[in-house]
């Protein structure tokens, strides 16, 4: 086994002998379970929520808004308190709340369920990414955030053709596939060793250790010591191939999120397929991100840095969801998504890699956050703005022209945005593309 892992990851295979490492793999599995496992029950939810199709993608931004506000908060905590104490809580939120939306069918209760899972995800994911940063640098940096995203990509084959399933039998019965997250939570709490502990920030926040300055260290107050780290912050966020990352990072969310929220409606009510039929598709674009995202750390070192990678895998989301859009069938459907799962995979890690490599020590958990908090925003307007195109053109073109425009849209910001994102960063002076 560790020579197929050897094969297929190079040297950097061995990150997967750290425990640490595969407690924060199996913790990153409820992150694909926010969006993909809901994504094919979306047009099965409709009757027992007794709502439209345009109104039913509210439980896909409800999830995330929270998030936009939180995230950055979480980056604050990370850096304060440690990953642990922040990590914890929001999985036991996560698991609790998402667990609970089988008990109920009353919209308004849904969504606030929905809005109290997209807490616990708001510490979940910045905790794992962030941690991951301390743990390794370069290409076993690159690799660890890979295999992080392609063990979302596999999360996100099972549970949604699982979902597909459960979903015949009652509607509810997908939803308790959440409680996995309670048990990881315990196991963290058992047996994750931080690599930040609160002593550590506080030590790099009052610039050094015990054996710093005592004069400087005693005029260093917590405020000036937080108002310097946000000045340093917003210093480093504005540099210009850092903004240009940080803007790109949220776009292929974009594609890949708007896929997952009409993925139900095009292909039962477009191509004419069924809710099982809409999983599949779920989990074959899952399964080509896995793989994909799992080769970020060879085609870094391969192609002697990140910038080719990126424009190539822009280039597949792009072109995928431009096939999704105008597919005229169930299978030129799946091929579009393999190929936009496969850009997806690679601009994501990518994406991520650079950005925990853009700061170290108390800054890192704070610009994840920024990035992660940016990924949200575009993560809540996605399904809102889908919905609203698709209201607006089907009295001119029809609900299916509609639908096929929406995706067309989508994929154009999600993978053509990323192009023009990546040229700025790469061209800029103090470019680290």
């Amino acid at each position: 086994m560790a020579n197929a892992f050897d094969t297929f990851l190079g040297r950097d295979a061995r990150i997967l002998g750290d425990a640490n490492f595969r407690i924060l793999l199996l913790a990153n599995i409820t992150q694909a379970l926010g969006s993909a496992l809901v994504s094919p029950l979306l047009t099965s939810l409709t009757g027992p929520y007794d709502v439209s199709a345009a109104e039913i993608g509210l439980v896909m931004s409800v999830f995330t808004a929270p998030a936009i506000l939180v995230i950055p908060l979480s980056g604050v905590l990370i850096d304060r308190y440690g990953r642990k104490p922040i990590l914890v809580p929001a999985l036991l939120l996560f698991g609790l709340s998402g667990s609970a939306l089988a008990f109920t069918t009353d919209f308004t209760v849904v969504l606030v369920l929905r809005a109290l899972q997209g807490l616990g995800f708001a510490g979940i994911l910045p905790v794992v990414i962030t941690s991951i940063g301390d743990l390794y640098e370069g290409s076993e940096e690159a690799t660890g955030q890979g295999l992080r995203f392609a063990v979302s990509g596999l999360s996100q084959a099972t549970f949604p053709v699982l979902a597909g399933g459960l979903v015949v039998l009652a509607w509810q019965y997908p939803f308790l596939l959440y409680s996995v997250a309670i048990p990881i939570a315990l196991l963290v709490y058992l047996r994750f060793e931080d690599p930040h502990t609160s002593g550590d920030v506080e030590a790099d926040a009052d610039g050094g250790s015990e054996e710093a300055d005592e004069g400087t260290v005693e005029e260093t107050t917590e405020e000036q010591a937080a108002q310097g780290t946000i000045r340093e912050l917003v210093a480093l966020a504005s540099r210009t191939h850092v903004l240009a990352i940080l803007l790109a990072r949220g776009l292929p969310v974009v594609a890949w999120l708007g896929f997952f929220t009409y993925n139900s409606v095009l292909v039962v009510r477009v191509l004419e397929g069924t809710p099982q039929q809409a999983g599949v598709l779920v989990a074959a674009g899952s399964v080509a991100y896995a793989g994909a995202a799992s080769q970020a750390g060879r085609l870094t070192a391969v192609c002697g840095g990140r910038a080719r990678p990126l424009y190539g895998a822009n280039l597949a989301l792009a072109v995928g969801v431009g096939l999704l859009a105008a597919a005229p069938s169930y299978p030129i459907a799946g091929f579009g998504v393999v190929l936009a799962g496969i850009g997806f995979g690679i601009t994501m890690s990518l994406y991520r890699s650079l950005v925990t490599g853009f700061a170290s020590g108390p800054l890192r958990g704070k610009i994840v956050s920024l990035a992660e908090a940016g990924g949200r925003i575009t993560a809540t307007l996605t399904p809102i703005v889908m919905g609203g195109v698709i209201a607006s053109a089907a009295p001119l073109v029809g609900f299916s022209g509609a639908v096929r425009l929406a995706f067309l849209l989508i994929g154009a910001v999600g993978g053509l945005g990323g192009v023009l994102c990546v040229g700025v960063a790469s061209r800029a002076a103090d470019s680290t593309l």
